[in-house]
């Protein structure tokens, strides 16, 4: 019992314990109107940092997550504009398609040439035009661009996009070369077979013809029958021919899936008019590359190049076509898949005939004495080109299409060159069998950068879910720190709350204590 007026103990400690409980329940109560569990650092100094580095984790993943949702637009908008590209290069493949058919003439390929100039030109636009947010998306310049992902530092994913503007799309091609190729005829007067004077265009052993692409794949050509038609079944003795390496080519497996095709052709225009005056007895034979397909033996008289292209196309029968150039004096001969031409000229023994090959094909050299009882002959070989959607190199020993420098023994290599849709040019069969393996190539390459996009896109959207998740995560983890726990801070203010009425009662009762003092004074 108190028994002094002047201190209240009692009185004194409970308002003390009233005072702690009302801190504790009002910041209870200001826990439960905010949802939060820290509100100032003195609530929990260690709880505050982790749960501020967690938030700033939380709003760099959002922010790393709008980043991708950018550069995933920009993607797409580059992908639908490549994919409007690819199908202009399939009209434009459908259109040389229609182009490489000899049914087609001149005006027919013209406009064909015009249709993929205008497809290429629309390439060209959309390549140039295509942006985001002013960034040229398909020229080029949309290299190794830095897409900020992470909520760290140099986290970052490298996205490039190719060019595909036409002169950046295309494939490589070797073309062996005109000049050279007029070496590939020759002629010989006198006695012998046709290729007594023609051993340079045989085909010998050790001959080959290799190639080499980047990526360290090598084939090499070196049958005899892989570069020639056997022409002299006595002396197995093959003909160098460009259709059949280039059959040997177009069927070889590796040289497939490498995109490599190869286009033979042989057309002869006659460097001299035509002229054949037989005194007794002459008899001409005409090769497509080991066949013959072409032999008569032509009496006294004065035979016409309209009389000898008729007799030419009765009896090759296709396999060699005769016709004569514009000023209507020339042989032009033609095999239908490249063929080397071999004629071979023999005169009776009564007969004094002009062995002149250039009568007959093109070259530059030949002879035109007048021989009695001769033979003269020449091959011409056709050109061969050899188009491939990769880069690649050709070696070469001993075989005439390559040959850099004239010299059989010396082995040349010939790299391929690029050629763009730049250079499409469909106007002749060859160009437009070019022009298939050049778009064939472009459209390779446009699919791998719309693949490579597309690739992209899902790497980015993976990376966009896997942060959704981590800031869900991040965010749990940064509320299990920071925010409340409704029913246990209920709980403590409900504790709080009585403890608040019970000190308060009590409050009262112990400022009552000193009355009783005034007993003792009664």
């Amino acid at each position: 019992m108190a028994t002094r007026i002047n201190y209240n103990y009692e009185a004194a400690v409970t308002y003390t314990s009233l005072k702690q409980n009302e801190r504790l329940m009002n910041k209870s109560l200001l826990r439960l109107s905010t949802g939060l569990r820290i509100l100032s650092a003195a609530d929990d100094a260690s709880g505050l940092f982790i749960a501020d580095q967690l938030s700033l984790v939380s709003t760099a993943l959002d922010q790393g997550n709008r980043n991708i949702q950018f550069a995933i637009s920009a993607l797409q908008i580059a992908e639908g504009s490549v994919s409007q590209i690819y199908d202009k290069l399939k009209t434009m493949y459908q259109k040389a398609v229609s182009a490489a058919n000899d049914v087609n003439d001149s005006n027919a390929r013209d406009a064909l040439q015009r249709d993929i100039e205008n497809l290429r030109d629309a390439i060209l636009k959309i390549a140039q035009d295509t942006e985001y947010n002013g960034l040229r998306l398909l020229n080029g310049s949309f290299n190794n661009v830095r897409v900020h992902y992470g909520a760290r530092a140099a986290q970052t994913l490298s996205v490039s996009i190719a060019s595909v503007l036409p002169q950046q799309l295309g494939g490589y091609v070797a073309e062996s070369s005109p000049a050279t190729l007029q070496d590939s005829t020759l002629a010989l007067l006198g006695t012998g077979g046709l290729l007594a004077g023609n051993q340079g265009y045989t085909v010998d052993n050790g001959d080959y013809l290799k190639f080499t692409f980047n990526d360290g794949t090598t084939v090499t050509l070196n049958s005899l029958n892989q570069l020639g038609y056997l022409i002299d079944p006595a002396n197995n003795t093959y003909i160098l021919d460009a259709s059949a390496v280039a059959n040997t080519i177009n069927n070889n497996a590796t040289l497939q899936n490498k995109g490599v095709r190869a286009y033979a052709e042989n057309v002869s225009v006659a460097d001299r008019d035509f002229n054949l005056t037989v005194g007794d007895s002459a008899t001409i034979k005409f090769y497509a590359g080991g066949e013959l397909v072409f032999e008569k033996t032509y009496n006294a008289g004065t035979v016409s190049l309209d009389e000898f292209i008729a007799d030419i196309n009765d009896q090759a029968q296709g396999k060699l076509v005769a016709s004569k150039d514009s000023s209507g004096n020339r042989l032009v001969l033609k095999t239908p898949n490249g063929e080397t031409i071999s004629v071979e000229v023999t005169a009776g023994t009564g007969t004094t005939i002009s062995l002149d090959m250039l009568v007959y094909v093109d070259g530059n050299s030949a002879t035109s004495n007048n021989v009695s009882g001769g033979t003269g002959s020449a091959v011409k070989v056709g050109t061969l080109t050899v188009m491939g959607v990769d880069k690649f190199d050709i070696e070469a020993l001993g075989i005439e299409f390559f040959n850099i420098d004239g010299d059989s023994t010396t082995v040349d290599i010939v790299s391929a060159n690029f050629n763009s849709l730049e250079t499409i040019d469909v106007t002749t069969s060859k160009g437009a069998q070019i022009a298939q393996v050049l778009i064939q190539s472009a459209i390779r390459q446009v699919d791998t950068i719309r693949s490579q996009i597309g690739s992209t896109i899902i790497n980015l959207q993976a990376i966009y879910d896997a942060q959704a998740i981590a800031k869900d995560n991040v965010d749990n983890a940064e509320s299990v720190i920071r925010n409340v726990d409704f029913a246990k801070e209920m709980t403590e203010f409900t504790k709080y709350q009585i403890r608040m009425q019970s000190g308060v009662a009590m409050l009262a009762q112990a400022n009552t204590l000193p009355q009783l003092v005034l007993q003792l004074l009664r």
